[in-house]
Formats: structure tokens, C-alpha cells, sequence
């Protein structure tokens, strides 16, 4: 009786359980960005996460080039390609003065509040039941294809990857930042493991959706002047924080902790 069992048990078969794939949308908001939507789509397509799990969204505000139009066209050929793609439109009547580059630091303060609002519209509109938000410039790129593995592989809350101009340069997202603005993302590198930080850029920053739902959003106002996060005072429009840089601030009141890859690189155009 005993062999007969045991003759029984080895005919099973075992399989080793997996916990079911995090669905992910990606995020992305787009102005006067025609000449980018083309490499945009064809970096997309060569994520090699599973595409039932992962969504994509991009609302598009105050184009002048034919954002618009050539998105809708784009969009509709790669559909079938993702479990969702979604194209939102919303004018906020912002545009930047042709004879002044966007980082005149005059209009720097309207500028990234009104790429806040775009980000919350965005948010608000596109999110359903994903578990993370990954927001991704339109203008990145390279990356790997695992992108999205690499990212969720660490489970951090918050997550930023370095945006550079080329391969080991210094960062171009100069709004990741900690020690009060005074260390960058090519300041930390080396260790090949998450640093903490102070301040995330959102070149490409992963977000836990949760935390969207319970209220983390990107200030379009000058946030958290009494917070101990935020630098003592902005170089340019004085006390608090907005857009991106407000969101870390925010996310450090709520409890949550910001976090970096420096050793994780993407190349911004």
C-alpha cells in the first residue's frame, strides 16, 4: 500500500506558482512634439512586457505642428497592439514666446504649472484599475526594452530612472535632485542600486497607481512651503515647489519615499 502511494505522488505534476502580471499604464503628455511621435510609438512596440498588461495614454494640449492629427493617425495603427491606447485633447491657451527658449526663467513658474495640469488631466482621465503609472516623455529616445521589467523588478513606490543626453553624460532631468538640490543623479552613481531622493523629474518615473488614488498629484501651485522637503528657496520663483518636484514633495508628507536609478539610463533628444 505504502509503494502504491508513493508510485502515485511521483506521477503528479508540480508547478511553481507565479503571481499574476502588474498591469501598467504608461502616461504621456504631449505639445508641438510631431517630429517625436513616430520613434515614440516604435520604442513602445519593443517593450517586452506582456501587452495585455500594459496601457497607454497621451492627451495633447496647445499644438501649433500637427501634434494632434499626427497622433490620432499613430494611435490608431498601434491599438491593437496594447490593452488600451487612449488620446485625450485639452488647450489650456499656454504657448511660449517664439523668440525665448522654454527655460526662460520668467515663464518657468506658468510653464511647469500648466504641464501639471496637463499631467493631472492626463492622470484623471486615463487611469482605471492599473497597479503602477509610468509616466514617459515623448522625447526619450532610448531605453532598454525590459524597461518596464527593470522598474517594477525593485517594487519601490516611486521610482526614477537617469535621463541623460548621451551615454554616461551628465543628467538632463536636473528636476531629480536631493540634499537640497545640491546632488544630481550623476552624482550618485555607482552602487548599481536604488538612492533615495529628495526631489523626481518625470522624463520616466514610475508611480504605484495607489498613490494617485489617494491623492498624490503634480502641484500646479507652489507646494509645501512649510515642508521639509523642498528646498529653502527655488533659484528661480522663490518658496515651494510645483509639477514634478511638488509631487516628491508631496509624496514625502503622505509618508512615501522617493527613490532613483542612477545607474539606469535613458536618452532624452
Amino acid at each position: 500500500m505504502f509503494y502504491d502511494y508513493a508510485d502515485r505522488l511521483s506521477q503528479l505534476k508540480y508547478e511553481v506558482w507565479e503571481p499574476p502580471l502588474q498591469n501598467v499604464l504608461i502616461l504621456t503628455p504631449v505639445k508641438n512634439a510631431k517630429q517625436y511621435l513616430p520613434g515614440y510609438f516604435q520604442k513602445l512596440n519593443q517593450l517586452t512586457y506582456d501587452r495585455k498588461s500594459l496601457s497607454v495614454a497621451l492627451l495633447e494640449s496647445d499644438s501649433t505642428d500637427g501634434t494632434y492629427e499626427e497622433l490620432q493617425t499613430l494611435a490608431a495603427d498601434c491599438r491593437d497592439n496594447f490593452s488600451a491606447l487612449k488620446v485625450f485633447k485639452r488647450d489650456y491657451g499656454f504657448n511660449m514666446p517664439a523668440a525665448l527658449p522654454r527655460w526662460e526663467p520668467g515663464l518657468q513658474l506658468a510653464r511647469r504649472s500648466i504641464l501639471a495640469r496637463s499631467r493631472n488631466q492626463l492622470l484623471f482621465r486615463a487611469l482605471t484599475d492599473e497597479d503602477w503609472v509610468l509616466w514617459l516623455d515623448v522625447d526619450v529616445v532610448e531605453y532598454p526594452a525590459d524597461l518596464v521589467e527593470k522598474l517594477l523588478s525593485y517594487d519601490l513606490d516611486i521610482l526614477h530612472p537617469d535621463c541623460v543626453r548621451e551615454p554616461g553624460g551628465t543628467s538632463f532631468d536636473l528636476n531629480a535632485w536631493k540634499d537640497n538640490g545640491r546632488l544630481y543623479m550623476h552624482d550618485l552613481r555607482g552602487s548599481g542600486k536604488p538612492v533615495r531622493l529628495d526631489s523626481v523629474g518625470g522624463t520616466a518615473l514610475l508611480v504605484k497607481a495607489d498613490l494617485h488614488r489617494d491623492g498624490l498629484i503634480f502641484p500646479s501651485y507652489r507646494y509645501g512651503v512649510e515642508s521639509p522637503a523642498i528646498r529653502t528657496e527655488h533659484p528661480i520663483w522663490g518658496k515651494g515647489e510645483v509639477e514634478t518636484e511638488g509631487l516628491a514633495a508631496m509624496a514625502r508628507d503622505m509618508g512615501v519615499q522617493c527613490w532613483g536609478l542612477p545607474d539606469l539610463e535613458l536618452v532624452h533628444a
